[in-house]
């Protein structure tokens, strides 16, 4: 890319930018803001329609202005300044910086934007969308007529990780469609490619699977819910749950594909199963407990209802897996996530049929069992272009050799398996769950975890030291995971979710210096400007200052862990 250096004496073009840019720099002087009007057009190159689309749809409805097509690049001739808006990929840009890269430079009378390939243009809109100031995040206009101008400067701007995801937990709260949309919508805001859909654990099933109907009927419904943290005496008496049509599904990949967000659908195997075992019983360990009797549980924690290691529960997801790949495309969705976590065997351990098993496949314990359910998956997604991640303790009884990680539980299953040539997702528990309490004391609603400020997820650093260069190179990027146990609504999650995404959202587009160096000042002061975004957009995150009295939970019980939490 080429470059521009600032000098000290001159003013920053991009002063509240989130994520921060690589690099800003002035033109030369007397350069005039763009200025535009109802006579601003967009010259979209090929490759670019989707974001002329986009640019139309969400900045020209909060602008008001019609941002018309220019097939041939000239002025519109409506009333005006006659400016353009330039999207054009850049072959040069993609060679250099990755396709992600793009270059905005702003005069007078032009936006140019390039990008290394079409998702660098649609960062490089999301880039011009907070230039334009927090009223450009409205869905309508609010002061119609007035001027709306660009400041001058050149912006050169590139991802430092591939993958910059966000997890969300749909299966212990349901989040109807439109709240789904509304996310991949905020990912987009903050430059987030990465949606980790976990569609299915033990408290609900939540996608449509047409040859196991009982998934949803039953699957998708429990008859009260837990209020609070599982210690908890009080109980939510009224039903709970929801799914998503295979219509719906392919309506949330097609909106996250054009705003060049991949979907990572989790099928949670073999553990964290109760939801669907209670729709089929045949799947659960029936030589060890009536299996009929479980319902879709209606608390929270790790059950010990687990899916029985037979022919009859491999050919079942196998079942659900190939309808789930036809929902979720390669192009968009090349990674299949299949949890792997939390997976307790004292049912495997009690049942004839399990051990059974382990003799004939020569199993020294259960940990290999699981590995053994964990390899035919990896190989089944394999045979039909897929690549198979889990949670880390797919580590346990060896890794299949295809596979990538998600490392939660801290950063060492992150280490491990990057020294053993897998990829990696860091998302350690300890600095990135955004289910866990932003700050000490009783106001904080439904207390659960470690106490994480928006400074300590400012100072998150996703590649361990311990790892060399080459090592470094499997870690793939980061995601902030949400858990939804004691987050009931959207209100709820957008809570716990922000401010926090945005200093995660720098940490992984961003290259900052290491965490002790990080100048959280500078942050702090542009978040000035992006909540004013935020309040725009109608997210109701927890103010600096302490949550509003409408957002306390006074009297539910959480789970608050004192002290700072270890580094593992």
């Amino acid at each position: 890319m080429r470059t521009y250096e600032m000098r000290a004496h001159e003013m920053d073009p991009t002063p509240h930018l989130i994520p921060r840019p690589l690099r800003t720099g002035p033109l030369p002087p007397g350069t005039g803001p763009c200025r535009l009007d109802g006579g601003t057009v967009i010259e979209a190159g090929p490759g670019t329609e989707g974001v002329a689309r986009w640019l139309r749809t969400a900045v020209g409805a909060a602008t008001g202005l019609p941002l018309a097509d220019s097939a041939n690049g000239t002025p519109g001739t409506g009333p005006g300044s006659g400016s353009r808006i330039v999207l054009a990929v850049d072959p040069r840009t993609a060679q250099e910086s990755g396709p992600e890269a793009y270059r905005i430079a702003v005069d007078a009378r032009t936006v140019r934007i390039e990008g290394g390939g079409p998702a660098g243009v649609f960062w490089g809109a999301q880039t011009l969308r907070q230039l334009l100031g927090p009223d450009a995040y409205r869905a309508a206009p609010v002061a119609p007529g007035r001027e709306w101008t660009v400041p001058p400067g050149v912006i050169e701007d590139a991802p430092r990780f591939t993958w910059r995801g966000l997890m969300l937990d749909v299966s212990r709260h349901f989040m109807p469609k439109d709240g789904v949309l509304r996310y991949l919508d905020l990912l987009a805001a903050h430059k987030l490619n990465v949606f980790h859909f976990h569609l299915t654990d033990d408290q609900g099933w939540r996608v449509e699977i047409k040859r196991h109907p009982r998934l949803t009927e039953v699957g998708a419904w429990r008859s009260r819910t837990k209020w609070g943290h599982r210690a908890s005496e009080l109980w939510d008496e009224k039903p709970h749950g929801g799914y998503y049509t295979q219509d719906d599904i392919r309506e949330i990949v097609a909106y996250a594909a054009e705003r060049h967000i991949r979907v990572v659908p989790e099928i949670d195997i073999p553990g964290h199963s109760q939801a669907a075992i209670a729709a089929y019983p045949e799947l659960g360990n029936t030589d060890v407990i009536d299996t009929t009797s479980l319902s879709v549980w209606d608390t929270w924690g790790i059950t010990a209802n687990v899916l029985a290691p037979t022919d009859n529960t491999l050919r079942f997801y196998e079942g659900v897996f190939e309808e789930l790949l036809g929902l979720f495309p390669a192009a968009t969705s090349p990674f299949i996530h299949i949890g792997g976590d939390e997976c307790l065997k004292d049912q495997w351990r009690q049942s004839p049929t399990a051990q059974a098993r382990m003799r004939e496949l020569g199993l020294a314990d259960e940990d290999r069992l699981q590995s053994w359910f964990i390899r035919h998956f990896d190989r089944w997604l394999t045979a039909r272009g897929r690549r198979l991640i889990g949670w880390d303790e797919i580590l346990e009884g060896g890794l299949a050799p295809g596979a990538a990680v998600s490392s939660w539980r801290g950063y060492a299953g992150g280490i491990a398996a990057a020294r053993a040539g897998h990829d990696v997702v860091m998302c350690p528990e300890q600095h990135v769950y955004l289910d866990h309490r932003q700050a000490a004391g009783e106001d904080e609603p439904m207390p659960i975890g470690y106490v994480r400020t928006l400074e300590d997820v400012y100072r998150f650093e996703p590649v361990p030291p311990q790892l060399t260069e080459e090592e470094a190179a499997h870690v793939l990027g980061t995601q902030a995971n949400v858990w939804t146990e004691v987050m009931q609504d959207a209100a709820r999650v957008d809570y716990q979710v922000f401010p926090r995404l945005a200093a995660f959202a720098e940490v992984a587009w961003s290259s900052l210096p290491a965490p002790a160096e990080r100048d959280y000042a500078d942050f702090e002061r542009r978040m000035a400007e992006h909540y004013r975004r935020l309040d725009a957009l109608g997210v109701a995150y927890r103010p600096p200052g302490g949550p509003h009295p409408w957002q306390r939970r006074p009297g539910v019980l959480g789970r608050p862990i004192e002290g700072a939490p270890p580094n593992v």
